[in-house]
């Protein structure tokens, strides 16, 4: 097992950045944002300390991020994560209204690889023949 968070041991600004994929800068940005679940530790020098739960959390918002979630809907959810029990229904809503959201974009990029793997067929066929002629020119 590797030593750090997963062991139980702090994990260093730098050390979150590699597992997590997040800049320094951004996990300073996610830090000041209040898009964190907890304080984050410091050292008596000040040094940030992060845990395994703070890495967790941050993989999910890294997910959630890179689907689309407004900034402003992880800042709420981060919100509703740390008032703890009680408000479980509206942290259900988020989710779902943003499942909804990337469920639409997955559907109308299935559209867009469907029309794409068309027209790549239609190429490979003219191109198979061994002529082009019938593709669209808009200089002829």
């Amino acid at each position: 097992m590797a030593a750090g968070a997963s062991s139980g041991e702090p994990l260093s600004i730098g050390e979150v950045a590699e597992r997590t994929g997040l800049s320094v800068h951004a996990l300073r940005f996610y830090e000041r944002e209040g898009l964190l679940v907890g304080p984050v530790a410091r050292t008596s020098g000040g040094r940030r300390r992060y845990s395994a739960i703070d890495v967790d959390w941050l993989q999910i918002c890294v997910k959630l991020r890179e689907s689309g979630m407004p900034l402003a809907d992880l800042k709420r959810f981060a919100e509703l994560v740390r008032r703890g029990p009680g408000n479980e229904a509206e942290r259900l809503a988020l989710l779902d209204g943003h499942r909804r959201r990337v469920d639409a974009q997955i559907q109308a990029l299935e559209e867009c690889r469907s029309l794409i793997a068309w027209k790549v067929g239609v190429y490979a066929e003219h191109l198979d023949r061994g002529r082009a002629g019938g593709l669209w020119d808009p200089t002829a």
